[in-house]
């Protein structure tokens, strides 16, 4: 146990497992040089992060409405389902409020994903664990869900329009930088 124990704190002091109170170890990176850079993005500025976000989401999802087949089609429509769900009522726990973070920030990487793209994928899960702490910051539920914003880039890649994700998921990153949120 002591060992285990051991191990588990190096690899947190080498920036590739993160401890949540009351929620658990998570993995953040596979690599040092994949901690190295989480542990930057973790340390970014938000507005730096948004703009970032800005960039690779909305390039990320024209991609994906070109090269989306029925497998994310499928995934996507089931996560947008999920974060609906979850996102439609506030939550009343921490664990719940886990619950919502991780549906949203589920269905931004399959979007990722839906890309096809091996290095936007591998860069955003780089970039995961300091969305889910941005998004720790601010208000999650009913108010703050964005829905219609996050439909709207889903729908736009399963649609297969490129034209339209890429601008539905900057618009999304305009909004959330207006509002003051992540």
């Amino acid at each position: 146990r002591n060992t285990v124990r051991e191990a588990v704190q190096a690899l947190v002091h080498a920036g590739m497992l993160e401890r949540r109170q009351g929620s658990g170890t998570y993995v953040i990176a596979d690599t040092e040089q994949g901690a190295g850079l989480a542990e930057y993005f973790g340390a970014a500025r938000e507005s730096d992060l948004l703009e970032l976000r800005d960039a690779l989401e909305s390039t990320a999802a024209a991609l994906a409405a070109r090269r989306r087949d029925e497998d994310d089609v499928t995934e996507l429509r089931g996560l947008l389902l999920k974060r609906r769900e979850l996102w439609h009522r506030d939550p009343q726990t921490d664990a719940e409020r886990d619950q919502l973070i991780a549906a949203d920030v589920a269905l931004h990487r399959a979007i990722v994903a839906a890309s096809h793209n091996e290095v936007y994928s591998e860069f955003y899960d780089l970039l995961m664990p300091a969305l889910s702490r941005s998004i720790l910051k601010w208000p999650v539920g009913v108010s703050h869900s964005f829905e219609s914003e996050h439909t709207e880039v889903t729908e736009a890649v399963i649609a297969g329009d490129p034209e339209r994700a890429a601008a539905a998921a900057h618009a999304l990153i305009v909004t959330l930088r207006g509002r003051g949120e992540g």
